[in-house]
């Protein structure tokens, strides 16, 4: 007769024991279920901040899981800096400060190096900063490092990178107006801040074709120093040597002239009101209701994040989403995303694409969903599912708050860009004090963030696609624009790919 092996027989015993014991502690159906009280305390900020000698702040932590090593530079300034005419410097500037080679290496050299090491080496500017990250093994730390100098203080500029990059950019811009989405973006972003706003200057053939390897070097002197840095570092390190190896970093800085960047600038700009449509022939029309934000250091910052959850950012449950997709077939996607600002004040934009003959109904039941809102959890008729409705989404910000620390990585770049924004000396347990802010939230905490927010009557509706099928909606439904309330419709004109003028003057209907 066969033996079973000791090791089986306890397996085997072990379960049995289990299973009579907690046979009686299974529920019967999924919602008897109990869990733990959920508990997460974010990161403080204090506990990893430390200001180097040479001036800039750093956030590091000690994670040995992986013999890793990342450094992330973030660089005050942006966009906003290109002079007139020159429009795309900054970008210029940043792409090849990774990728232009260095004084001591070509770009080639330096790519092969980079290779060798299997290091990751990243550069760019955005809109409001600009960034260089650095990841790679830990055993390799200072060559890495060597590197990271170079490249901060003596950025080659390779005239043969610049021209390909600039070739490259050339070519994204000419499919500017093959995608409707893209002029969707570019469109919104002209009637939430203007367009003499730094965010929508955009590049043009002009501007590129005036940039010059000079131009590269002179940015790079006035704004590429410690006096604008601010860095997140985490990996398998040592926290005091590694701040002797950071300081030793920027210790001596050659690049002289450097000065402090000034501040993002803030738009002088009232969203407009009315139907702002562009002409383009596609199937699929798409349209944004614009209306203006918050600052994220408002009061009502916490119920306007729980207020949009609701209306159209949470997904399958929420009311835009269950009526314009799900109820009535209209799209496929369709949401509302509310963004609190930080420089200045955000916007909450509802959207979707739909067939080009049902935009307009579409967006009518978004208004109606926007004017529901008003009146959330002060009908008796609707109170308990509003109550149901505001529980779901602020669980949901809740217990998703951890997501943003997943790792000691993650953690500092949340913590770099609190520093960057600001938020910590406004609000400095900001995050400490996150959960207690959204649980406090009630439904006539949301009713008020939906009375300031969704003023439909002065909304700004964005409309891209056929013009005549948009004019000429589904008679089934019998809805125009114009009778949503804020105003005819003006037609915009497309604009030149490669010099963003008008290509023909918008006409109202």
């Amino acid at each position: 007769m066969s033996r079973r092996p000791l090791t089986a027989v306890l397996a085997v015993a072990l379960a049995s024991a289990a299973s009579g014991l907690l046979a009686d502690e299974i529920p019967n159906r999924p919602e008897a279920l109990k869990y733990p009280a959920f508990t997460y305390t974010p990161p403080s900020a204090k506990d990893y901040r430390a200001t180097l000698k040479s001036g800039p702040v750093v956030y590091i932590a000690e994670d040995h899981e992986l013999p890793l090593v990342s450094i992330v530079v973030n660089i005050k300034g942006g966009t906003y800096l290109d002079p007139a005419g020159k429009e795309g410097l900054a970008e210029l500037a940043g792409y090849l400060l990774a990728r232009g080679g260095t004084k001591s290496m070509s770009a080639e050299d330096l790519e092969e190096e980079l290779a060798f090491l299997a290091a990751n080496l990243n550069s760019s500017y955005g809109p409001d900063r600009g960034v260089v990250s650095l990841n790679l093994l830990k055993k390799d730390v200072d060559r890495g490092l060597q590197l990271l100098r170079e490249v901060l203080t003596e950025p080659r500029f390779q005239e043969d990178k610049l021209k390909l990059r600039k070739d490259q950019l050339l070519l994204d811009m000419k499919k500017r107006n093959d995608d409707s989405g893209n002029i969707e973006a570019r469109e919104r972003g002209f009637l939430e801040t203007g367009e003499a706003f730094y965010t929508n200057r955009y590049t043009t053939k002009a501007s590129i074709d005036a940039i010059t390897r000079e131009d590269l070097v002179a940015f790079h002197r006035r704004y590429v120093a410690p006096t604008n840095f601010s860095l997140a570092v985490a990996g398998d390190l040592d926290r005091a040597t590694m701040l002797k190896k950071l300081d030793a970093l920027f210790t001596g800085w050659p690049v002289s002239g450097a000065e402090a960047a000034p501040s993002v600038p803030k738009p002088e700009h009232k969203i407009p009101k009315g139907v702002f449509l562009v002409d383009k022939d596609v199937n699929q029309g798409r349209v944004s209701v614009i209306l203006p934000g918050l600052l994220w250091s408002d009061p009502d910052f916490f119920p306007a994040n729980v207020m949009t959850d609701i209306l159209g950012a949470g997904g399958f449950t929420s009311r835009i989403t269950n009526r314009v997709r799900s109820d009535e077939g209209l799209a496929y996607d369709a949401r509302a995303n509310f963004r609190g600002g930080n420089w200045y004040r955000g916007t909450l934009v509802a959207a979707f694409q739909s067939k080009v003959r049902t935009c307009s109904y579409a967006t009518q039941i978004v208004f109606e969903e926007m004017q529901k809102m008003k009146a959330f959890g002060a009908d008796p008729k609707t109170s308990a599912s509003d109550e149901d409705e505001l529980k779901t989404s602020k669980n949901s910000f809740i217990e998703t708050l951890p997501r943003r620390f997943q790792t000691k990585a993650q953690a500092m770049g949340v913590l770099l860009e609190e520093e960057l924004i600001g938020r910590y000396k406004l609000v400095p347990d900001y995050y400490a004090t996150y959960r207690a802010n959204m649980e406090k939230v009630t439904a006539a905490d949301v009713k008020r963030a939906a009375d300031k927010l969704l003023t439909t009557g002065s909304a700004a509706v964005l409309v891209v696609g056929k013009k005549d099928d948009l004019l000429n909606p589904d008679p089934k439904h019998q809805v125009k624009f114009e009778d949503l309330g804020v105003g005819k419709v003006v037609e915009l004109p497309l604009r030149d790919p490669l010099t963003m003028k008008p290509i023909s003057p918008g006409t109202a209907k």
